[in-house]
């Protein structure tokens, strides 16, 4: 991944944000409900393919709403939905997730 990729959220968009060297390198954009955040498309510009740069999204926004503690994530967009399931940790945050029944 880059180095010198900085992730925010951009609520006046309803998207995260990625940048690289202050150029636009790819967006998640989502809507908000009461209880959910709905993760609707992913895009990487084509120049920052190939980079990292989608993973640095996906984990950046879930991490945030995670640690916000609000909502549950409900991902339309394939790419988050994948990056989920290849990253079972954020499984719990996921609507409609069953609770997990592993024991220690």
């Amino acid at each position: 991944m880059a180095d010198d990729v900085v992730v925010t959220n951009n609520q006046g968009k309803n998207r995260y944000e990625a940048h690289v060297g202050g150029d636009l390198a790819g967006i998640a954009a989502y809507q908000l409900t009461d209880e959910l955040i709905v993760f609707t498309h992913t895009e990487v510009e084509p120049a920052f393919e190939g980079r990292g740069i989608g993973s640095a999204l996906a984990q950046f926004a879930l991490d945030d709403v995670r640690e916000a503690g609000t909502r549950k994530v409900l991902p339309l967009c394939p790419f988050i939905k994948g990056w989920i399931e290849r990253h079972r940790d954020y499984v719990p945050i996921v609507y409609g997730a069953r609770p997990s029944t592993a024991t220690d």
